[in-house]
């Protein structure tokens, strides 16, 4: 199999060459995960796009984790779930909530329970989750908006996930402290 290419902003090609700049700007480092998308320009701006849009919903830090994941977990993402342990860690999410996402143990509240659930609802059911799935996410005190909100993360996490799976994508040095196998 061919080995995907790790590019940096100078074997970048040209349409990806400012957004790697600009994570090094902001990060300190590239990313593999960005390393690996900057062969398609387009992958990229996609997965950064919607990065943002999904930490601008009405979810907390502590939603936005167990968003990213539960379908990071499900989706047995070897990059994605050490990745988002440190992202977890810098926006101060509760180490017991990564924690027990990462090893399929119960929320601590029920709310974020009724989360978590909806949202593997959402990635084993392909969107076709049922009416008893959805009202016990509202009767939680979620809303037609966060639905769709959660779809929006799954969008996101689908590019991600996938990208890592056939790329075999190299965990960050900054996450290796947080390495997780299914």
């Amino acid at each position: 199999m061919k080995e995907f290419k790790l590019h940096s902003v100078e074997s970048a090609p040209e349409k990806s060459k400012a957004m790697l700049a600009g994570a090094v700007k902001q990060m300190g480092v590239i990313p593999s995960l960005y390393a690996v998308m900057a062969e398609s320009p387009e992958i990229l701006k996609a997965y950064q796009e919607l990065h943002q849009l999904f930490t601008a919903t009405s979810f907390n830090a502590e939603e936005l984790t167990v968003v990213w994941q539960t379908i990071n977990v499900e989706h047995e993402c070897h990059y994605c779930v050490p990745a988002h342990t440190g992202i977890a860690h810098s926006m101060k999410v509760d180490p017991a909530i990564t924690e027990a996402l990462r090893n399929q143990e119960p929320m601590p509240t029920a709310k974020l329970q009724a989360l978590h659930d909806f949202t593997l609802a959402m990635v084993r059911d392909r969107g076709a989750v049922s009416q008893e799935q959805m009202m016990a996410f509202f009767n939680a005190g979620y809303s037609q908006k966060q639905v769709l909100e959660v779809i929006l993360g799954l969008s996101q996490k689908v590019i991600s996930n996938y990208v890592n799976h056939v790329a075999d994508t190299p965990v960050d040095s900054m996450f290796k402290e947080f390495v997780w196998t299914k």
